[in-house]
Formats: C-alpha cells, structure tokens, sequence
C-alpha cells in the first residue's frame, strides 16, 4: 500500500431486532424509530465522512436477513420489511447468524468496524428449530457453547451489543458473551418503550461513530456517554459558565437530593438547580440539561450543544446511559426529583 493512500473508515452495522408474537403491540412504532435510527446513522456518517453501510435481520423462531450490507443513504423503510410473526424467540441463532454473514465480508481496503446490536424483549426459547415453551432448557448446551465460543473469539475492530427487558435476560446475554458495558435495558411493557430502545441505541451508533475518530474501532462500552468527546470539542461548542454561577459538592454516602443540598450554608434546594453527576445507569429525559466539568480546573460549560455532543441528533424521548471512563471530564445531568438518591464519591453541581 503507497504511504499516501487514503484509509477511509468504513462502518458495518447489523440491528437484529425481535419480531417473536410479544412485539406485536410495538410493530408499528418500532418501524418509524428504526426509520429514525437510521437516518441519524446517515447524518452523523455525513458529518463525519465515513461510509456506514447497515443490515437488519428479524427473528422469532426463524431468523431472516431483511437488508444486506447497503449504503445508509440508500436504506428504504422498514415499512413492507418488518413483519411481527407469532413465533417464539430464536435469540441466539440470529446473533449468531448476522456476525457469521457479516464475517464474510472483505476487509482488504479501507479500515473497517463492525457493530452488531440485537432488540429483544424476551427470553431465548427456540434456536435450532426447538421450541422450548415449557421452560426445558436443557438442549440449549450446544447453542450456549456456539455462542460463548464466538463472542469469545470476536476481533478487537467488532462490537455486539444487545437490549434485553430484564436484570433476568441481562445476567443471560452475559452468560452468552455480551460484554456488560454492551447490555442495556429497556422498557418492553410500556408504551415508550420501544421509543426509549432506539433513542438509547441511536445514542450509542452516534458515539460509536465518533469514538471512530479518536481511533476506537471496537467497545466493551457501548452504552456509556462522554467517553469519546475531547476537552477541545467541549470548549469550542459549548459555553462557559461564570465560575460564580455554580458550585461543586462532594457526595461521601448515599443521601437524598435534598436535605443534602440545605445541609450546606449559602445555598438552598431549588427544583431544576441540581445536576448530579452520571455514573451508573440512569434514564435521561432529553428535555434535561446538561453540563461537562473539566476534571482539572472544575470549569463547567454546558448549552444547547451538550446533549447533541453527548447523545447526537434527533433523539427524542429517554435514553439509557451511564458515563464513560473519560479521563478529563465529567457529565452532569439535571435532576427535578426532591428525593432523588446521590451516590457516594460522585459530585452534586449546584446552579446558584
């Protein structure tokens, strides 16, 4: 290869997503924020220069390749794609499928990534053809080894990551070889649910994308925000807040907002004020602020422009995040709750 030659970044995705009888009052729904998920993959690849190019399979107790590998900009609607069937749940016969099809594509030119994330909202019950209703489990051992064997053997520039309904199916998907940073739950009984689902995997396709740039091909982290974004980023969109306008407090032990906010003098608990620092997992309403602290001079910024730097564009509704190890920043995330429980060795940032 000439020393010149332009290794362009291209991204491989595979969304693998349940139709299995239980989606059925989700069907509708999930075929417009896919639409969505999609067009935010398009946006951020055009700002971003790479080529994303997407696959989508369905699954109940067959497993079925909708889309193979096309260009995001061509991608029509799921609409006339996506069908919810009356089947059971072949959960891992479809992970194990879309990475083996997308094992065969060729790599020699360009530098290549690949990111597969299933949806489901149930639990395995019919890979190989079996269906397991009655809750004998046995006969999955070689379906369990397959897939431990190939999550195990996954190269360093491939991603999987999956969203279950449960603690339950999240201690499964490990068991399979999920990585936990790569688990996420969501909410499959509710009526956002499956809204909240793809704004949570939208967020994380946008911040995958960007790790890119820094030189990340692959993750154990998905689902964490902050991680890829640079203190330069911050400071050229985002907008400085008055180091008078705000302050820091150190949580030691697990306490509520409140009366911990007007245990210290000269200051109050005002609804809104707050902002706790993201750690583990919550839920964000997109309606909430957003501040990033300078892990060295205490410097906050925030503005408009910090959820779109941290979940990307287009997300409406929640998304379910926890922060990313990054080394010079901290996220805060606004909180309206009077009760909300502050963690030990986090941060509160006070508005004053």
């Amino acid at each position: 290869m000439s020393a010149n030659k332009i290794q362009h970044k291209v991204n491989h995705v595979a969304l693998v997503v349940d139709c299995s009888g239980s989606m059925r009052p989700h069907e509708s729904q999930l075929i417009r924020v896919v639409d969505e998920f999609v067009a935010g993959l398009k946006a951020e690849s055009d700002s971003l220069g790479h080529e994303t190019r997407i696959s989508l399979y369905s699954f109940d107790h067959k497993v079925e390749n909708l889309v193979w590998d096309m260009d995001v900009k061509h991608l029509p609607s799921m609409r006339g794609l996506y069908r919810v069937n009356n089947g059971a749940t072949a959960l891992i016969e479809a992970s194990l499928k879309s990475l083996d099809d997308l094992g065969h594509i060729w790599e020699e030119y360009g530098e290549h990534s690949f990111l597969q994330i299933v949806v489901t909202d149930g639990e395995e019950n019919a890979s190989g053809g079996d269906r397991r209703h009655d809750g004998d489990m046995t006969i999955l051992g070689p379906w369990l080894d397959k897939i431990t064997a190939k999550m195990g053997a996954l190269p360093g520039h491939w991603t999987s990551a999956i969203l279950v309904p449960n603690s339950l199916a999240k201690r499964t998907a490990q068991n399979y070889g999920f990585p936990a940073g790569n688990i996420a739950i969501w909410d499959a009984d509710s009526q956002k649910g499956v809204e909240e689902a793809i704004g949570t995997v939208r967020a994380a396709a946008t911040s995958f994308l960007r790790g890119r740039e820094q030189g990340v091909r692959g993750t154990k982290n998905l689902f964490a925000v902050g991680q890829d974004i640079s203190l330069d980023e911050v400071r050229a969109n985002l907008e400085p807040i008055p180091a008078n306008k705000y302050r820091l407090l150190k949580v030691d032990q697990e306490v509520e907002i409140r009366p911990f906010v007007n245990s210290h003098p000269g200051v109050t608990y005002e609804r809104g004020s707050c902002y706790y620092q993201l750690g583990a997992r919550a839920q964000v309403q997109l309606n909430k602020e957003v501040i990033v602290v300078e892990k060295d001079t205490d410097r906050a910024y925030t503005g408009d422009a910090a959820r779109t730097l941290l979940f990307g564009t287009g997300i409406q509704g929640t998304v379910s995040v926890k922060a990313g190890n990054n080394p010079k920043l901290e996220v805060y995330v606004q909180s309206r709750s009077v009760n909300r429980k502050l963690k030990p060795k986090t941060r509160l940032l006070i508005m004053l």
